[in-house]
């Protein structure tokens, strides 16, 4: 199994939205994905509480089969909008991939 680990930092307003809106629609939209791509074993998107300064704003935890699963969907159609939607209201991303057993 794959885990790949998305966390980031959100712009404060963007396009009218605040950030909490930003992290909400960026919720909605990524949890929309899984019924769409079979290759999504399992997901879970997680918001910071303690808001500090190092904290970043949400992460984003995926698994999958393989390394090819994951690939199509970082290249599915749906993941691509959604993907762009976050590339256009986050400041800062740090991502992880990592092998993991069940």
């Amino acid at each position: 199994m794959i885990r790949h680990v998305i966390m980031w930092k959100f712009k404060e307003n963007c396009n009218g939205e605040t950030k909490d809106e930003i992290i909400a629609h960026a919720q909605s939209i990524l949890l929309a994905l899984r019924p769409i791509i079979p290759e999504i074993k399992s997901m879970k998107f997680e918001r910071d509480v303690l808001r500090s300064e190092r904290s970043f704003d949400a992460i984003y935890i995926t698994e999958f089969e393989s390394l090819e699963a994951l690939e199509i969907y970082r290249v599915h159609p749906e993941h691509q909008k959604v993907a762009a939607y976050i590339g256009s209201v986050r400041e800062a991303q740090a991502v992880t991939d990592s092998i993991i057993d069940n």
